[in-house]
């Protein structure tokens, strides 16, 4: 059998997307828990480039970048589910919405969580016109990926689990069934799936973490 390990950090959304794509692959793997304060040697010689988690260890060999690690679960696993389509513009498309989330929605949402006064109307600003672009996207589906998790669902499993955390912890009311409907069914419908919810990091875990660094704020 292959070896499998992934290098992550149990709240990290980036890290759980790789064992949610392993997971609907249904790959075995060992997980190896990072201090992202105090970076193991192994994981600053398996991405020594960015030096951050995850990574994929396949059979000694390393791959960085959770969005490339993604494409490579799907492509060396032909077992269960496809995370990417057939169609190469389809998978152009793909690729396009997932980089859309990480370059432009993550930072935004982040920001507009975080941040405050005039800065943070502008970022809420600029939060919600971003997510039309998403809510667009998902209009007459279940998922980004159609019927079935693919690849964007996964790549925004941020603004699914751990953006809605930090929302009601810090008073932030952007995305509602009232603006974006599509959005939060999308929301329920991720969370709640079976290969997803198994791999969430634990909420009340994640509401401390965030409550510590929301009064660090204050």
């Amino acid at each position: 059998m292959a070896e499998v390990k992934v290098f992550g950090a149990w709240g990290s959304p980036f890290s759980r997307r790789v064992e949610m794509a392993l997971k609907l692959k249904g790959v075995e793997y060992e997980y190896i828990e990072e201090d992202i304060f105090n970076k193991s040697p192994l994981l600053l010689q398996y991405n020594p480039v960015h030096k951050k988690v995850p990574v994929l260890l396949h059979n000694g060999k390393p791959i960085a970048e959770s969005l490339v690690i993604l494409e490579y679960i799907d492509e060396t696993w032909k077992n269960g589910p496809s995370i990417l389509p057939k169609n190469p513009y389809d998978r152009a498309m793909t690729r396009f919405w997932a980089k859309f989330i990480d370059e432009k929605c993550l930072p935004a949402l982040w920001k507009a969580a975080w941040s405050a006064g005039e800065e943070q109307e502008k970022a809420k600003e600029e939060a919600r016109e971003l997510l039309t672009f998403l809510e667009e996207e998902l209009k007459g589906k279940k998922f980004f990926g159609g019927d079935s998790i693919g690849l964007v669902d996964i790549a925004a499993n941020f603004v699914a689990y751990w953006y809605v955390i930090i929302a009601e912890l810090v008073g932030l009311k952007l995305v509602t069934n009232d603006n974006f409907p599509n959005l939060c069914s999308w929301t329920d419908e991720y969370v709640n799936s079976s290969s997803v919810k198994e791999n969430l990091p634990d909420r009340e875990k994640l509401i401390e973490n965030f409550r510590a660094r929301f009064l660090q704020t204050k």
